[in-house]
């Protein structure tokens, strides 16, 4: 299944390496140093490991993806579900052996559904679910670093109970974090102001304020203080297979989490050589850069919006930029490692209450969109952000999932009507509601404006016309367009009418009957009640009405006028 916005089919051109490509990977490389320290940081994992996300999954994932600019690295939606899954398992943030497996399995399970064709499947996560799946997440990475921010940390294990318990414990922050916290927040807000640095803002504003804190001797925590840095490649890692039983129903919905998340990207940043995406091969290269990199100290990845658009931004026309950031990146550790673990935990701690409060802003017009839509919308909203906050990421997911799919099977079921098709003289039909009685004395023009779906199918039942006191009447059922769901239900239901109608001394027959709905007929039996009375859809939007309409009349006039039936 191709995806993707205009373009011409076909694979997308490696391409060769430019200035601008290799420029683009440094900015994007430079951009992953504190944003991968960071998310790995509030999702409990050690800080290197956000590091090594960003190197060997990015250049597997850009040399694979066919949305060329990709960037496959580490996200904060994807690094919180992995420390859930862990911790549902009962398993040690630390323990590297079951992070190594954890994420080959998560690469595995993408691979997976890519080689299946499943791309579609990601259409069955509704924009009112990934709103308040995004919202949720928002909330839980500021949740996260309030201790790295104000220098008190909560008990509470409860998202919302760790705001309260926070601000209840006000007396106890700790001046000289909130101070460099506050302090890194402004600086990033100073350099937004001005557009040629609001590219470089997260990483200039850290690089700032880590340089005030060293010369004034400010006493906060550091990167170090928790885990030191080497100054070294990516480390080999074996996965443990003992933790494997317990970790696959888990990398399942950190999949699912990430392929979420990197769907909308293909359509978001189309190829530049105008060829187009394809969902599901982008899932099977984020699945390939995911089984690598679990090999080399990496956290589960995925396509990242944020950091495709820093390349994109900074200039990235080929897929060389994703494997140029990833190479940047490991360059610039082995070069300057240990410099990176002088790095104030409260500077990581206000660059992510940045990020949080954008995840939420990118999502402000999403939000008033969703609760302008209708109630039902809102509340899968509002449900899937209380599921994110409260319950382990992997869980919200599915009930968001399944939120959307009930969504979707309530709004099928109540959008079907019947209507009525009223000649107008000169060959045209209006339409109108359907009359609660169906006519006697001419021939009725009725159409199904519908799915066929088994929800609605039985709630437009008591839609049909009475025909208790019916006679002398020829009906045409109108099915084009219609019935694109043939379920039993909606063939049961057509055949039970048909009878009733039969029964009432009711000429029937069925006009623009789509193909596959006329295999569906033939098979089941129903179209052995209409013999010479079902007009196939010729393609024309009223020939097979006017024809069955035709057919319809000359049966009536021929059968002649019958006593009224009693309906049952």
């Amino acid at each position: 299944m191709n995806s993707g916005r205009g373009g011409r089919a076909g694979k997308p051109r490696f391409g060769r390496p430019t200035v601008r490509d290799a420029i683009a990977g440094l900015v994007t490389g430079l951009f992953s140093i504190p944003e991968g320290m960071a998310y790995a940081t509030v999702g409990g994992f050690a800080a290197p490991l956000g590091l090594w996300s960003g190197a060997v999954p990015t250049v597997i994932g850009s040399l694979f993806s066919r949305t060329v600019l990709m960037v496959t690295t580490l996200t904060s939606a994807i690094v919180l579900t992995a420390n859930s899954v862990l911790s549902d398992a009962g398993l040690d943030p630390g323990d590297l052996g079951a992070i190594a497996t954890m994420t080959v399995l998560t690469g595995a399970w993408m691979a997976l559904l890519g080689l299946l064709r499943m791309g579609a499947v990601m259409s069955f996560v509704s924009t009112a679910v990934m709103t308040g799946f995004t919202a949720g997440i928002a909330v839980q990475i500021v949740a996260g670093v309030l201790k790295d921010a104000t220098g008190y940390e909560p008990d509470a294990h409860n998202t919302i109970g760790k705001f309260i318990e926070s601000f209840a414990h006000i007396a106890e922050w700790d001046p000289a974090t909130l101070l460099v916290a506050l302090g890194t927040v402004g600086a990033w807000a100073v350099m937004m102001l001005f557009k040629p640095l609001r590219r470089a803002a997260t990483l200039l504003s850290l690089v700032l304020v880590t340089i005030v804190v060293a010369l004034t001797g400010i006493a906060v925590e550091t990167v170090a203080d928790i885990a030191a840095i080497p100054r070294s490649l990516p480390p080999f890692t074996l996965p443990d297979l003992g933790s494997l039983p317990v970790l696959v129903a888990g990398s399942f919905a950190i999949a699912l989490v990430a392929l979420a998340q990197a769907s909308g990207i293909g359509a978001a940043v189309p190829n530049p050589d105008g060829t187009r995406t394809d969902i599901s091969k982008d899932f099977v290269a984020q699945g390939a850069a995911n089984v690598a990199g679990g090999f080399f100290g990496a956290l589960p990845v995925g396509g990242s919006l944020s950091r495709t658009g820093v390349a994109t931004s900074s200039g990235a026309n080929t897929r060389w930029a994703g494997i140029f950031s990833g190479v940047w990146l490991m360059l610039i550790v082995v070069a300057v490692g240990p410099i990176a673990g002088f790095i104030p935990m409260p500077v990581i701690g206000g660059l992510l209450l940045v990020i949080g409060g954008e995840l939420i802003m990118g999502r402000w017009h999403d939000i008033r969109l969703v609760v302008r839509t209708s109630w039902l919308s809102a509340a899968a909203m509002v449900v899937t952000f209380a599921a994110t906050t409260e319950l382990p990421l992997q869980q919200a997911i599915f009930i968001g999932a399944a939120l959307s799919i009930v969504l979707f099977a309530v709004q099928v079921a109540r959008r079907g009507r019947i209507l009525e098709l009223v000649p107008t003289g000169d060959g045209d039909f209006t339409m109108e509601a359907s009359p609660e009685e169906l006519p006697s004395g001419r021939t009725t023009v009725l159409h199904y404006a519908g799915t066929g779906f088994f929800a609605e199918v039985n709630r437009l039942q008591e839609e049909w016309p009475l025909t208790r006191n019916t006679h002398d009447a020829g009906l045409v059922v109108s099915l084009r367009g219609s019935a694109g769901i043939p379920s039993t239900t909606f063939l049961e239901s057509l055949d039970k009418l048909i009878a009733r109608w039969h029964e009432a001394g009711i000429e029937v027959v069925l006009a623009g009957v789509p193909a596959e709905l006329r295999t569906h007929l033939d098979r089941s039996g129903v179209a052995d009640r209409l013999k010479g009375a079902i007009v196939d859809d010729s393609g024309g939007v009223l020939a097979a009405v006017q024809d069955a309409y035709a057919i319809a009349e000359k049966k009536r006039l021929a059968r002649g006028d019958s006593p009224p039936a009693d309906e049952e």
